[in-house]
């Protein structure tokens, strides 16, 4: 199944490098590419891709207003955005992981690191998650006026979807999770989506999200 990807970024330069290196995979396909946000939302609109590349720095409407907006667009439920930024603690970063970003790289990232997190990225499988990410995450938990989850929401979630949702926090894949508690990626998925489902969750990496603002990340697991 060929993955569908919009690039949006001010550089013409950094498109076309990008472009190159996606295309030699044959199961990404790049459908556009755009040079600002609201060239990158009119072509997410208009080839509904799987996954939008989209740098955080833009003139006029900037990455994150632009990801918000597709996230928001309910005629692009199946678009992910996968944020691309020079600085590892950048700030817009963490205002793009609040408009619903599914994760982010930096752009030196390897070539075979961008294909790869752009397949993890579109089948919503896991959050690409390298040490500086979980780093990031935990920081913009822990800023002023950000919320976990409402207490009762929390409440639903059983012992061992709370274990996913921590393992989840660390990184971890479905086969990963299930390899730690002894259970089958499956079911290790299954406990994923009804943790997702119970906090009201877009993807993996709100979920993270969710998982450092409430606590749940850093909890004891079983062994």
């Amino acid at each position: 199944m060929t993955i569908r990807v919009l690039l949006a970024d001010d550089q013409t330069l950094v498109r076309a490098g990008f472009r190159v290196l996606l295309e030699r995979a044959d199961d990404i396909e790049v459908v556009g590419d755009a040079a600002d946000g609201d060239e990158a939302i009119a072509l997410a609109r208009a080839h509904r891709p799987d996954v939008v590349l989209m740098d955080v720095r833009m003139p006029g409407t900037d990455g994150v207003a632009a990801t918000a907006r597709i996230v928001g667009d309910a005629r692009l439920p199946g678009v992910r955005v996968l944020m691309l930024t020079t600085f590892d603690l950048d700030e817009y970063v963490f205002a793009a992981l609040r408009a619903g970003a599914s994760g982010f790289l930096l752009k030196d990232v390897a070539p075979e690191e961008l294909r790869r997190a752009v397949r993890l990225i579109a089948r919503g499988d896991a959050l690409l998650a390298p040490s500086v990410t979980r780093r990031l995450i935990s920081a913009f938990a822990g800023r002023p006026g950000s919320r976990g989850v409402p207490l009762e929401r929390l409440a639903t979630l059983t012992d061992r979807e709370r274990e996913v949702v921590a393992l989840v926090a660390d990184g971890l894949s479905n086969q990963e999770i299930g390899d730690r508690l002894g259970m089958s990626p499956a079911t290790a998925k299954t406990h994923v989506n009804r943790a997702m489902a119970k906090l009201d969750a877009r993807d993996r990496a709100q979920l993270v999200v969710i998982a450092y603002q409430s606590g749940l990340a850093g909890i004891p697991r079983s062994r």
